[in-house]
């Protein structure tokens, strides 16, 4: 009996990861920092969860790991070459494939999170190429250089998007004079269509999809703009002004039921804008510069926004029917990312916690914490959850740790 048992476990596990999603995007699947993760554990021990895996010989990068299959893509920079590796589930390195020029200048390293989509993977270098991998075998399979094809403008600090992919298209964002948003194919890296708003540069932005009665909208951030355009076509739909200093409005749009918020950091914040019921025009619905991101992000749950400040340093929650502030702490630092699973906030602070934290709206509670104390550079990777695992990135070092019951 113990011998059935035992090999039932075996197998249940093998099938958990080989009927595992086969996707992967930044900040989850609708890329508003909610996981759909089930059973995990309400409180950690007092050392945090079980470590799982350790690498320590990652080169420089602030992505974050993509997770599907079994299989775990992490990107990184050594001496000026960008990489990607593959590990299985337990921490082996099956492959890493060189693609190219990385970011060596001001805070150097690779930028982007991988996306994963039916067995192959997209990614962009700081230098505004395109990439697509085979998931198993590491291959490249096709690039585009955004910057020859679509005379894109590189930015300050590097072109940081990761990429989306709707049915056939990955949609990425060129900016400058000529193209805005452009669709690619995402077998063959033919462009679709182009999309042209204002000549601004791409803001370090990741688009979202948004489906809206029959209509079906790519959102985003750009260098003072938040724009949308037709998935279909890319038609320009709208635009509102979003200017913050240095250009940087790195957090995806967050949407829900026809409205869309939007908030970057430099005490710019966000505001919350409603769609027209033919999606060609917004409103504004409020404004609040308290909660100002700068590249940590925020969370909607149970119609309240939780994230942390930039300049106005702090762990914030609003109400999102209208923006009034409900707390703010300093706690953990006071500045961090943010993503949400089975009713509970998971915190990652710049000052190098890992918190697990009680959604609630008249407090900040913390329920269990601990230390990142591998790796090295700032604390700026976005937290993943897969499988009933989590998945920490410190500069050189991924970190996984158990945290289903």
């Amino acid at each position: 009996m113990k011998r059935l048992l035992s090999l039932f476990i075996i197998i249940s596990l093998f099938f958990s990861h080989v009927h595992s999603s086969d996707q992967s995007q930044w900040r989850g699947p609708n890329r508003n920092g909610s996981y759909p993760e089930k059973n995990l554990l309400k409180k950690w021990p007092e050392t945090g969860p079980q470590l799982l895996w350790l690498v320590e010989d990652l080169g420089q990068g602030y992505s974050s790991a993509a997770v599907a299959k079994g299989r775990v893509y992490v990107t990184e920079m050594v001496e000026g070459e960008g990489s990607l590796r593959a590990y299985d589930i337990s921490g082996k390195l099956l492959w890493k494939k060189v693609y190219g020029k990385e970011w060596e200048k001001s805070h150097s390293g690779a930028r982007t999170t991988p996306t994963v989509f039916e067995g192959r993977i997209y990614l962009m270098s700081a230098y505004g190429e395109v990439f697509c991998f085979d998931a198993i075998s590491g291959n490249v399979l096709w690039s585009v250089d955004l910057q020859k094809q679509f005379d894109a403008q590189n930015i300050e600090w590097g072109m940081t998007e990761s990429l989306l992919v709707d049915g056939e298209k990955v949609i990425c964002t060129p900016g400058g004079p000529q193209v805005t948003i452009a669709a690619l194919n995402r077998f063959t890296g033919k462009t679709i269509w182009t999309s042209k708003t204002n000549g601004q540069t791409s803001g370090y932005c990741s688009p979202i999809l948004i489906e809206y009665g029959n209509m079906r909208l790519i959102a985003t951030m750009i260098q003072k703009s938040i724009i949308a355009v037709n998935a279909a076509d890319g038609k320009f739909l709208w635009q509102y002004p979003h200017a913050t200093d240095y250009d940087i409005n790195a957090n995806s749009p967050i949407y829900q039921d026809g409205f869309i918020y939007c908030l970057s950091g430099y005490g710019s914040g966000g505001e919350k804008l409603k769609m027209a019921a033919d999606g060609k025009s917004v409103q504004k619905v409020w404004q609040n510069e308290t909660l100002d991101s700068q590249i940590g992000a925020a969370v909607l749950v149970d119609g309240f926004l939780y994230g942390s400040g930039h300049k106005n340093r702090g762990w914030r929650c609003l109400d999102w029917n209208t923006g009034e502030e409900k707390f703010a702490t300093r706690a953990l630092g006071g500045k961090g990312n943010i993503i949400y699973a089975d009713g509970m906030l998971y915190i990652y602070s710049e000052a190098g916690d890992v918190a697990l934290v009680k959604p609630n709206p008249n407090a900040f509670e913390v329920v269990s914490s601990f230390k990142v104390v591998k790796g090295s550079d700032p604390h700026w990777a976005h937290l993943v959850i897969d499988e009933g695992r989590l998945y920490v990135r410190h500069g050189n070092a991924l970190l996984v740790y158990s945290i289903a019951k």
